[in-house]
């Protein structure tokens, strides 16, 4: 928020393990330069962890794949999993990245689709006195060097407190990564190799956090009687300020009601355009890019503006689509108007644009009436990704992809006049660094929903419904009201310690600072999974009436599932819970002025699993600030359910190693042509599935992928079981079992039924090829 302008029921619950999706698309292009022979890849080190694409339906619908860097073949080191607050992990998406240190060290992806560009997420360090330093790294494509990659700090690397600043010496860093995007020049097949690499000319250790492959279609051409920025003397792919060459287009375009064109290219502006009834369409975002600052005035950068209301605005019937802001902001100042877009804009859409490294990447300042923005992008931004501020109406953020804000990333703030009837849906907002992923300070009959969020790092939670911040109160219409829904939402890693308060805050969390919520909330079919702390909390101020809860699930919390800090009327119904960290469902400090319901249909917690320490929470689980040395639980165990017919499908499962990208979740997936290997010429090696609780079991299918391409081979193995992932015994003996293309290289191994929770495949040896190899391990009752 800136303050100025600016599993337990498979029916309808997600497992998010099943889920997982880590997939890439290939890349093609012409080669530049041959480099010298690589060596082998090594695997890495860490599990796969759910994504914010684990949750189909949800979240948006991207024209990119997205790998993380810790999934990929590497002989660089995996940091994480960790989220403590100014270490590097904590930013990264899924809290694991790989740091590349020194000449030859390499994230290596191996991609199963066609695409022709590439967006990769990284950190470099700060350099001396909070200054930006740049290195370069190889991009090399099935062993050849393509091209050099320049990779900045320049847009990162953050210190202080709120409102943070560029010196090193204020202590506390943050905002660690970018992204740079490129594209190739053709298209790489399926199966290619896109390596990152350090080389002698590499500067700085490097952490790679994840890279989203494309297949980014051609320029769009310009439509027939447009106007082009071209014509007005716009120069294209020049440092010269073309400001009022496309302010003289835009309203050529509104007088003449013909389109105006950006072609493909770069312009410079050193300030706002404002439109006002016209359409401004580019080639694409990857080819009309906007960017640039005023050198003489650092408070006017490019940026799209509607009119303000006291300049006779709002705007209105404005397109924006099918082009890039990329702007050149390196620090935040709340009153600079340095955003993307801004003013205000009614009856209005932004349609497939691209806004990175401005302030904000819609601020927008009503009031004004029936704005959309869809099927974008916003990343890097140095304050809120959007902000729907004072008097936005009936307007909505949907199908848009928000990524590494500096404060909230979708947000509501009717400062001082309503926001009614606004909604964010199918959005998917991974690492905000500050602040919540999705919030309405205030607002009546606001909709989130359908929403993918993650990796929430500090003072903030997953979605956030406040009475909160300067001019929200209901005196003046502006305070939350009327129905808010929030429905259909995945909040995966959600919540963090709030380093003022020295605590908590929850995955989803209700806030009446200014006066008491008088609304009805209705969060339902929703999955809260791994959150940091507590999965949901009331705090500050007046009561929360009412919140109603439905058909919610529960996994993993690094503290309680509720934490009651303020009174609250609420209700549950068919909300399930599992692996609360604390051992204890609730923290209630405030006695019967939290009244909750239990209704029918909830498993897994109860209403006298309560407690009162006095303390918020449980002095265990401090964040480093508050007692300076105990950090928080890193990663509460994955969604997890017993299920039925293939019991190990889709859960937690780990292998005593793996190469490449053949990690061991290709063994549990349910696709028989992926599949796990170990690391070859060592053996014995081990596969072992988490059931999620004692099971009978009597038999396992073990397969192989069925191509022909897999000659006939026999691998030695036992089956083993264990009730507590410690002790194991024997439930089938050591033998030879044959895996034949001609009987879809599947394999049986029965055992008299033994109830267990953990069971283990054991490989001794393989006739076929020195390591363990699985496609689907299947585990089934007696």
């Amino acid at each position: 928020m800136v303050t100025s302008g600016h599993p337990p029921t498979p029916r309808r619950k997600f497992t998010a393990m099943a889920l997982a999706v880590t997939a890439a698309l290939g890349l093609a292009g012409g080669v530049l330069a041959a480099v010298p022979a690589l060596s082998a890849p090594s695997a890495s080190a860490a599990t796969t962890a759910e994504t914010p694409w684990s949750f189909p339906g949800r979240g948006a619908t991207v024209p990119f794949t997205e790998v993380e860097a810790e999934n990929a073949a590497t002989n660089g080191t995996v940091v994480g999993s960790d989220r403590v607050y100014t270490h590097l992990p904590s930013e990264a998406s899924g809290r694991r990245a790989v740091t590349l240190s020194g000449a030859g060290k390499y994230v290596e992806f191996t991609l199963p689709k066609a695409a022709n560009a590439m967006s990769v997420r990284y950190s470099v360090p700060d350099g001396a006195n909070g200054a930006g330093i740049t290195t370069p790294v190889d991009l090399i494509v099935n062993g050849t060097k393509l091209k050099d990659l320049s990779l900045t700090s320049k847009y990162s690397w953050y210190y202080g407190g709120y409102p943070f600043s560029n010196n090193p010496g204020d202590g506390n860093p943050h905002h660690f990564y970018d992204e740079t995007r490129t594209m190739f020049g053709s298209t790489l097949a399926a199966g290619a190799k896109v390596r990152i690499q350090t080389s002698g000319s590499t500067t700085a250790a490097v952490t790679v956090d994840l890279a989203d492959f494309e297949a980014v279609p051609a320029p769009i051409g310009q439509p027939a009687g447009s106007l082009s920025v071209d014509s007005f003397g716009a120069a294209k792919n020049s440092s010269a300020d073309s400001t009022a060459a496309f302010q003289a287009a835009v309203d050529a375009g509104k007088a003449q009601n013909k389109v105006v064109y950006i072609p493909q290219g770069t312009y410079t502006l050193y300030g706002h355009v404002i439109v006002d009834g016209v359409t401004l369409a580019g080639a694409g975002p990857w080819y009309s890019v906007l960017t640039g600052r005023d050198p003489n005035n650092r408070s006017r950068a490019a940026g799209i503006y509607g009119k303000y209301v006291a300049d006779g605005g709002p705007s209105q019937n404005v397109t924006l689509k099918d082009f890039a802001i990329i702007g050149e902001i390196t620090e935040r100042v709340d009153a600079d108007q340095v955003n993307g877009l801004g003013g205000a804009m009614s009856n209005s859409t932004v349609d497939d644009l691209w806004i990175q490294h401005t302030k904000v990447g819609a601020w927008m300042d009503g009031p004004m009436d029936h704005f959309t923005i869809k099927n974008s992008r916003i990343l890097d931004q140095t304050a809120d990704g959007v902000n729907f501020h004072t008097g936005v109406t009936n307007s909505t953020v949907t199908n848009t992809f928000v990524r590494n804000t500096g404060d909230d990333g979708l947000a509501s703030w009717p400062e001082n006049k309503p926001n009614v009837n606004d909604s964010f849906t199918h959005d998917t907002v991974v690492a905000p660094v500050l602040a919540n992923n999705i919030v309405t300070y205030g607002g009546r009959d606001f909709t989130i929903s359908d929403n993918v969020v993650s990796d929430t790092v500090t003072n903030g939670g997953g979605i956030h419904v406040a009475n909160r911040y300067p001019g929200v109160n209901s005196g003046s219409g502006t305070a939350v009201a009327g129905t808010v829904t929030v429905a259909r939402n995945a909040l995966l890693r959600a919540g963090n310690s709030d380093y003022n308060w020295h605590f908590g805050v929850g995955a989803l969390w209700f806030d009446g600072l200014n006066e008491a919520i008088n609304a009805t909330v209705n969060v339902t079919d929703s999955d809260i999974i791994d959150s940091s702390y507590e999965a949901i909390q009331f705090i500050e101020g007046g009561a929360t009436h009412t919140v109603n809860f439905t058909n919610v699930n529960v996994a993993g919390t690094g503290t309680y599932m509720i934490q009651a800090q303020a009174g609250a009327t609420t209700t549950f119904t068919g909300v399930t819970a599992s692996y609360i960290g604390a051992g204890v469902d609730i923290h209630n400090c405030v006695g019967g002025s939290f009244a909750p319901t239990y209704g029918s249909g909830n498993s897994g917690w109860s209403l006298s699993s309560t407690v009162c320490t006095g303390q918020w929470p449980d002095p265990n689980y401090i964040y480093p600030g508050g007692d300076g040395t105990t950090p928080p639980p890193t990663d509460p165990p994955p969604t997890c359910q017993p299920g039925s017919g293939d019991l190990a499908r889709g859960k937690a499962v780990t292998a005593s190693s793996h190469t490449q990208n053949y990690v061991e979740t290709n063994a549990v997936d349910g696709d028989a042509n992926s599949y796990w290997e170990s690391a070859n010429n060592t053996f014995p090696q081990r596969i072992t599935v988490d059931l999620c609780a004692s099971t009978s079991v009597g038999r396992v299918v073990l397969k192989l992928p069925p191509s022909s391409a897999w000659a006939t081979r026999t691998q030695t193995l036992s089956i083993l079981g264990s009730a507590d992932g410690s002790s194991y015994t024997t439930l089938a003996g050591s033998r030879g079992v044959t895996f034949d293309p001609s009987s879809g290289n599947t394999a049986t191994v029965s055992f008299t039924a033994a109830k267990t929770r953990y069971v283990r495949v054991e490989i001794t040896a393989n006739t076929g090829w020195p390591a363990g190899q699985l496609s689907e391990f299947e585990v089934y009752a007696s």
